[in-house]
């Protein structure tokens, strides 16, 4: 029923009437396939189309622990910042269980979170979702793992 009042343009929040319109632009999107494909928010070009200066970060699979482990170290974690404001924009992602991780840069950008809130988050070790921290570094210069 909620998708259906989305689909045929009500844009009141389906799970909490009194929150006002739902911001389509926080749903991820995520493609079940091999691999996975997951994404929130801006790509780069549509930043850049929208006036935004643009930091971007990325981060390989192939430089996280867990994913080699699991076998499956193929893939590619990326995201979008305003350079002035440090706002994240956007965040993509391929590999194995992305879209299982998506739903971290979801709640950030629902949550108005800068690369400063980011940065100094503490992601557990070892897991895939070390990648999301190591994305939002390297957008600033500051990756670890590789």
């Amino acid at each position: 029923m909620a998708i259906l009042k989305i689909c045929s343009g009500c844009r009141r929040h389906p799970f909490c009437p009194t929150l006002g319109p739902l911001d389509t632009s926080l749903i991820p999107g995520c493609t079940y396939c091999h691999p996975q494909v997951a994404s929130v928010g801006l790509t780069e070009a549509a930043a850049v189309e929208a006036g935004h200066e643009v930091r971007v970060g990325r981060f390989p699979f192939a430089g996280n622990g867990k994913a080699i482990a699991l076998g499956d170290d193929q893939g590619l974690v990326k995201t979008v910042f305003d350079a002035g404001t440090g706002e994240l924009l956007g965040a993509h992602m391929a590999g194995p269980e992305v879209t299982e991780l998506i739903q971290g840069y979801g709640i950030a950008k629902t949550l108005e979170t800068t690369e400063a809130d980011l940065m100094h988050t503490v992601f557990p070790h070892p897991t895939l979702s070390e990648m999301m921290h190591e994305a939002v570094l390297d957008a600033y210069g500051r990756v670890v793992h590789f």
